[in-house]
């Protein structure tokens, strides 16, 4: 218990930090962004699977191609959304991905939800009016684009289940990031834009979070029972409020802080009931 607790702690604070820092690097364009955040795991990724001999093309080869486009559009959506949005509110929108995700498993899987689930969803979508009803100083394409990337995260979700055991956690995770790597690489080449001091260390540093965030959430998981681990991965939206306070001065009104916490707890309550 124990080390899931910290494993996962370790996770979330790795994948703060990636936020913060794509924040931060706001001033790049996103598909630069995309492309340092991607080579940097590729790399990483790359070298364990060769040093494990890993098959490295896998099986599920078309599955893995889709689950990388669709999640590549996940993760541009919601570099893009940290333009407009603090970084808090960005990450607790992008939380309401297994909202989605549901609602494709059950009409593409035909799987079964029970009442009390919808109840929680509904709770936790209401929160995101709350955020956007009531506080008048979120930005209406920040949220939309958060949004759109919370609907392909759950695809992505769904994608995932089909693909199933059949490959290695990180043959997938090494398909995501190649393709991250060649397209935001192709897109990127016209608005280029070269880094300067500072900014080689921020987005360098991109992919080793994003890689160590990604490895030790797995290794939560393999330690505990994801009824016990899942809950802990939203401790990434108290770090990341925290840090957006304290570095970006970022301000949450009463309404932001309610609609987040909706959007939290409901999430955490279906993960329990739903592994039950």
């Amino acid at each position: 218990m124990k080390k899931a607790i910290l494993f996962m702690t370790i996770s979330t604070f790795s994948f703060t930090l990636m936020n913060a820092f794509v924040k931060y690097l706001n001033h790049f364009p996103t598909f630069e962004i995309v492309f340092f955040r991607s080579i940097g795991s590729l790399v990483l990724a790359s070298s364990y699977i060769f040093i494990k001999g890993i098959p490295i093309l896998g099986h599920n080869r078309k599955l893995m191609l889709l689950r990388s486009l669709v999640g590549l559009t996940a993760m541009s959506l919601f570099f893009m959304s940290l333009k407009y949005l603090s970084v808090g509110t960005a990450v607790s929108l992008r939380y309401i991905a297994p909202i989605f995700a549901t609602l494709f498993a059950v009409v593409l899987l035909k799987e079964r939800l029970r009442a009390v689930q919808w109840l929680l969803f509904i709770i936790a979508f209401c929160g995101v009016l709350v955020i956007k009803g009531f506080d008048s100083t979120i930005n209406t394409t920040g949220l939309l684009l958060a949004l759109t990337a919370s609907v392909f995260s759950g695809m992505v979700y769904v994608i995932l289940r089909r693909i199933g055991k059949g490959d290695h956690p990180m043959v997938v995770v090494n398909y995501f990031m190649f393709t991250g790597t060649v397209i935001a690489g192709l897109l990127s080449i016209s608005s280029f834009e070269m880094p300067r001091g500072n900014d080689w260390f921020f987005l360098l540093s991109l992919g080793v979070f994003g890689f160590f965030g990604q490895i030790f959430m797995t290794k939560a998981f393999q330690t505990a029972k994801t009824t016990v681990v899942a809950p802990l991965k939203y401790i990434e939206v108290i770090f990341t409020i925290s840090l957006g306070v304290f570095w970006f001065g970022d301000v949450y009104t009463i309404w932001s802080l309610l609609g987040i916490s909706m959007i939290i707890l409901a999430l955490s309550a279906n993960v329990l009931i739903g592994k039950r």
